[in-house]
């Protein structure tokens, strides 16, 4: 971590500012430069503490339980502060962390599957990455220069790399241990990755030109609710772009929705193998017929990210519309429209 992120990051459940406490630092090559950074430490608000672990502050609600060894053995009122925020906020550790644990774990193990070496994000190299985004924000190369960007829910980081290339700043933020890798791979500095929740962003409000957030929202459980979360931090006049499945009439497509009622609820690892036995198979045949250019990973990764999930909604371009012009965003349309989903866009008013 950069002691320049301080600055955009809160409280998660106060969205009050942060203290830090740095443990040690190390150094981290950025294009080929050494870059000391904040390697362990801890940031302190009232009564929550968010570790600071490999580089990436941990900032989940959930954080003092998934990473309470490592708090208890750097600071001494650790024992104190857990017991204050189980009196204080029980209601919610216990609702989050019954919310998050299948998700967290689904998409952690999907992406470490990934290849950074060889492998695609959803069918695209690095250049159509680039220009997908671009396309979905209705940017430029240009335009993006000197932009602040939160990236919610960014996967495996790479295109958050290459967004900082264009001459932006970009916090991206997964609550899935795919952060780390990300972390690792990253080579510019003006690329920040942080542990985090979309319902629970911890992040200053009204600091970011664009607000981006592609295929998470339909994996929470409740879409309209996450995208209302992500809101308080569009500047005036910035943009929120949004990434969402749509309905499709088509019988293989709504069998699989259907499988994955109840093969989603067996544990992780039964579903691999499940998949890679049944659903692998005939995948891979016919997307080969089709020409289809993914590698077997990229292959399994999308048959994951299908049916790994505990939650995958659908919703209509004028559903998604709706909460946009709830929230006073004009300037809502949609940017791009795809065979499963789409991405919609607006203006904060």
């Amino acid at each position: 971590m950069k002691e320049e992120l301080l600055s955009y990051l809160r409280c998660p459940v106060t969205l009050q500012p942060l203290s830090l406490r740095v443990f040690s630092k190390c150094i981290k090559k950025f294009d080929g430069i050494d870059v000391e950074i904040i390697d362990e430490g801890v940031l302190i608000g009232d009564v929550f503490c968010y570790p600071i672990i490999k580089g990436i502050p941990r900032l989940l609600v959930e954080a003092f339980v998934d990473y309470e060894d490592f708090l208890k053995k750097n600071l001494d009122d650790f024992a104190e502060r857990k017991q204050q925020i189980l009196n204080k906020h029980n209601t919610i550790v216990a609702s989050v962390i019954k919310k998050n644990s299948h998700t967290k774990k689904s998409f952690a193990n999907e992406w470490n599957l990934f290849n950074y070496e060889t492998d695609t994000t959803w069918n695209a190299d690095k250049t159509e990455m680039l220009a997908r985004f671009l396309r979905e924000v209705d940017e430029t190369k240009e335009s993006l220069k000197g932009k602040i960007i939160l990236d919610a829910g960014c996967g495996n980081g790479l295109l958050n790399n290459l967004i900082a290339n264009e001459g932006a700043k970009i916090l991206g933020f997964d609550f899935s241990l795919s952060i780390e890798k990300a972390f690792e791979k990253n080579t510019n500095p003006n690329a920040w990755f942080v542990q985090a929740d979309v319902q629970f962003p911890p992040v200053l409000n009204d600091a970011f030109d664009i607000v981006h957030c592609s295929g998470v929202l339909i994996h929470t459980n409740n879409t309209e609710y996450s995208f209302s979360c992500l809101v308080p931090f569009v500047k005036r006049k910035g943009k929120l772009s949004v990434w969402l499945y749509h309905p499709r009439k088509d019988f293989i497509h709504n069998t699989f929705n259907f499988l994955r009622k109840y093969s989603s609820k067996l544990p992780l690892k039964l579903q691999y193998y499940l998949y890679l036995f049944f659903l692998f198979p005939p995948t891979f045949i016919i997307k080969k017929i089709k020409g289809n250019p993914q590698n077997k990973r990229e292959m399994m990764i999308d048959i994951l990210d299908w049916m790994t999930p505990e939650f995958r909604w659908e919703h209509t371009h004028d559903e998604a519309a709706s909460w946009f012009v709830k929230r006073s965003f004009t300037d809502v349309r949609v940017t791009t429209n795809e065979v499963f989903g789409f991405n919609i866009i607006g203006k904060k008013a």
